[in-house]
């Protein structure tokens, strides 16, 4: 684990430098001295390797002199703001983490970009490596210190401290979709949200008779063919000010903790990756522990369904019709289309139990909207223009975009049953996730009207498999960044 120390300027006298550089850069401050102090082998170097400081570009140079072990350059591009350190900060880390202590030359920034930086090389230094036996000592991160130079020491400090514990929450999230189905399944993954209460969250489970006493048909339909019993999490953080009557905030995530498909089983190959199936239940519990660990000035309540689908001969069939939580029934057409049924129940719940200002649910929903929007973006629906738009700027802000897809009558009809209130898939493969969200949102919008809401099917963005500058292959945790940043720029008070 590294540690992130932020300094007062001065030359290092060992170890690594790392000079993050904007376009059409000079050498200044610490860079200069080292500089001067390697007999102008840096700029040399750089010149020679033709770095420029453009954004995603590294240099590496190698024993310059001035007892440095290397001197690192990363390009922050034309301009020198929030995202372009953290990026850096993240394209850094690999080129030093075979150091054992590494030093930043940030003394000319400001201490929130300082931050920054350290923020970016924290979230690609993730490791899920708990099930490594043989790992040599060469192919371990041997980086135990990362120093930042800042004249604003403790502005630094504390800008630092929100950006840690939402990382905190990033990577619980990230280890929480890495674990492998026989260790995460619904009963454990509930047992590991007990350990927000440290933080200050509340944290209460519902087992199978409480969930069958309240009427969870839809969910507990899904489970019936496990051996596994399912469990519902309700977590609470209650930070508003002391007699604030403000209604809380709502994210509710799908955590289907592996998904065979049911009775509709799917094709064998790459089945394994519906270990992630629950990601978007792994993000809602990572956002928790985010906004907890950084005392965020608001109540929140996180719900997540917890199942696994599975075929056998308690298996829910094609044809079968259950009776949701919130009394409408359904036609079960595809026992494949369970995460909405999961979703179904528990956003009722919350809407019923807590009457939340919004809710939004995220779920690795459909394989349509990875044709339509590939890995690049979630797909947004939402009932309200405001919570979309607070939505996109926050995806714009953190780089975990969102793309908003339709919704209408037309999509709606396509879930209607000749038996039931509805049916759970739409007419075939045309506007798959589409149809998706009309389903989930009838249990959104009711007789008393419709509560503001969002659906992000993160199906496309929840698994990395390639590293990008801050998430390493694997699990991103697609929605914590997003979801904290929406809530402290516009549900803090």
């Amino acid at each position: 684990m590294t540690d992130f120390l932020f300094v007062s300027p001065s030359l290092p006298r060992a170890g690594a430098l790392v000079l993050p550089l904007a376009e059409g850069f000079a050498l200044a401050g610490i860079a200069q001295e080292a500089d001067a102090a390697c007999q102008g082998a840096i700029a040399r170097g750089l010149a020679a390797a033709g770095f420029k400081g453009k954004k995603g570009q590294s240099c590496t140079l190698w024993s310059p002199g001035a007892h440095l072990s290397k001197v690192v350059a990363v390009g922050l591009g034309a301009t020198a703001d929030a995202r372009s350190l953290e990026t850096a900060g993240g394209n850094a880390l690999p080129l030093i983490a075979g150091e054992p202590e590494a030093f930043v030359a940030t003394d000319g920034l400001a201490a929130a970009l300082v931050a920054a930086f350290a923020a970016g090389a924290r979230l690609r230094s993730y490791r899920f490596d708990r099930y490594r036996t043989k790992e040599t000592a060469e192919d371990k991160p041997k980086l135990v210190r990362l120093s930042l130079a800042t004249a604003e020491v403790e502005a630094a400090r504390a800008a630092w401290q929100p950006l840690d514990a939402i990382a905190d929450g990033v990577f619980l999230t990230r280890d929480l979709v890495s674990e492998p189905p026989n260790v995460l399944f619904p009963e454990e993954m509930a047992e590991r949200c007990k350990g927000l209460e440290k933080l200050g969250v509340s944290v209460e489970i519902l087992g199978q008779a409480e969930l069958e006493k309240l009427g969870f048909g839809a969910l507990l339909g899904v489970s019936q063919g496990s051996a596994r019993a399912p469990r519902v999490v309700v977590m609470q953080w209650k930070g508003a000010a002391p007699g604030s009557t403000a209604a809380p905030v709502a994210f509710i995530g799908k955590g289907v903790t592996f998904d065979t498909g049911g009775i509709s089983i799917k094709p064998a190959g790459g089945m394994e990756d519906m270990k992630f199936d629950m990601a978007g239940a792994g993000t809602v519990i990572g956002l928790m522990a985010a906004l907890a660990g950084r005392k965020a000035r608001v109540d929140v309540v996180g719900l997540v369904g917890l199942v696994e689908n599975m075929p056998s001969g308690t298996a829910q069939r094609p044809g079968d019709v259950v009776k949701s939580y919130s009394g409408q029934t359904i036609e079960i057409i595809n026992t494949d289309a369970e995460g909405r049924l999961v979703l179904a129940d528990v956003l009722w719940y919350a809407r019923q139990r807590f009457k939340p200002r919004f809710m939004i649910d995220l779920a690795t929903l459909t394989g349509a909207i990875i044709v339509a929007l590939g890995h690049e973006h979630a797909g947004l629906f939402a009932n309200d223009d405001t919570l979309a738009q607070q939505l996109a700027a926050a995806g714009a802000a953190t780089g975990e975009a969102v793309w908003r897809m339709p919704l209408g009558e037309a999509y709606d009809k396509q879930i209607k049953s000749d038996i039931a209130d509805m049916k759970n898939v739409g007419g075939g493969r045309p506007g798959g996730s589409i149809t998706a969200a009309q389903f989930i949102q009838r249990f959104v919008d009711t007789s008393e009207g419709p509560v503001p809401w969002a659906h992000l099917d993160i199906a496309g963005t929840a698994w990395a498999t390639k590293d990008s500058a801050i998430t390493p292959k694997g699990a991103t945790a697609y929605g914590v960044r997003l979801l904290d940043r929406l809530v402290a720029e516009h549900y803090e008070g």
